[in-house]
């Protein structure tokens, strides 16, 4: 019999630690767990059986992250939170952050165009048939959440355009439109970081995390209808979903 396998340990440094009671505190900030101010650092450290230069390092990497203020004989306090959008149901932004303020939206761009061929197989158009292509920049009050390009199909998006798109999502339309509820939708979802333009427009720094959404939209009939990419501030939304693992694609028995 071969022997038994001698499993890996690599030491833990002060570092690990700090990263996972950032990633926990993390947590409890975006769940509303803090009213205002943190525990101190001697709670901190005997919650998590740390040190206190650990809690120490722990809270130095929310502070970079712009999560929390820390003002010396003050204490330490949350600086800002962030939003949730889910990712298990398909709604757009102003339904998503229902209850956290007016969503409001500017209009940069709207009208017809021949979108890039990879854009029009999405959307399975003929080749020279025409997109309705629509920029958005999103607020959420007076605070710049979202930059959405949005190409839709030319019979929807036509009449898209004549509606008002500064206090609307374009779902809400789409579907007033076609007379029927939206089916589906395929995303991917990845992280980048702000280029310039996008920072500039975002009121956010060069450099800065940017959550890019890509979506295709159906119809209830699984005809696409809306093609998106969305730009969100990464230090302002957290994307949130549930995940139920089905038994018929698991084999949980070891080999």
């Amino acid at each position: 019999m071969s022997p038994e396998p001698v499993p890996l340990r690599v030491p833990e440094r002060r570092a690990d630690r700090a990263r996972q009671v950032a990633d926990v505190l993390r947590q409890q900030i975006h769940a509303g767990a803090f009213d205002r101010a943190l525990p101190s650092e001697p709670e901190l450290a005997a919650e998590f059986a740390v040190s206190r230069n650990t809690v120490r390092d722990a809270l130095a990497l929310l502070k970079d992250e712009g999560l929390i203020d820390r003002v010396p004989k003050v204490g330490t306090h949350v600086a800002q939170r962030k939003y949730d959008h889910g990712l298990d149901a398909l709604l757009g932004l102003k339904e998503t952050l229902r209850g956290h303020g007016e969503v409001r939206n500017e209009v940069r761009a709207a009208r017809r165009l021949l979108p890039p061929p990879a854009v029009a197989r999405r959307l399975r158009l003929e080749p020279g048939e025409p997109v309705v292509y629509i920029e958005r920049l999103r607020y959420l009050g007076d605070l710049p959440l979202s930059l959405d390009l949005t190409y839709l199909v030319p019979d929807i998006g036509d009449e898209v355009i004549t509606r008002d798109l500064e206090s609307n999502d374009v779902f809400a339309l789409i579907e007033q439109i076609s007379g029927g509820p939206l089916g589906s939708a395929d995303l991917a979802l990845e992280a980048i970081t702000a280029d310039a333009h996008s920072a500039m427009t975002l009121q956010m720094p060069e450099g800065g995390a940017l959550l890019l959404l890509e979506r295709l939209t159906k119809l209830e009939d699984g005809r696409p209808v809306d093609l998106e990419y969305i730009r969100m501030r990464g230090d302002r939304i957290t994307m949130r979903g549930s995940l139920t693992r089905q038994p018929e694609r698991t084999d949980w028995r070891l080999i």
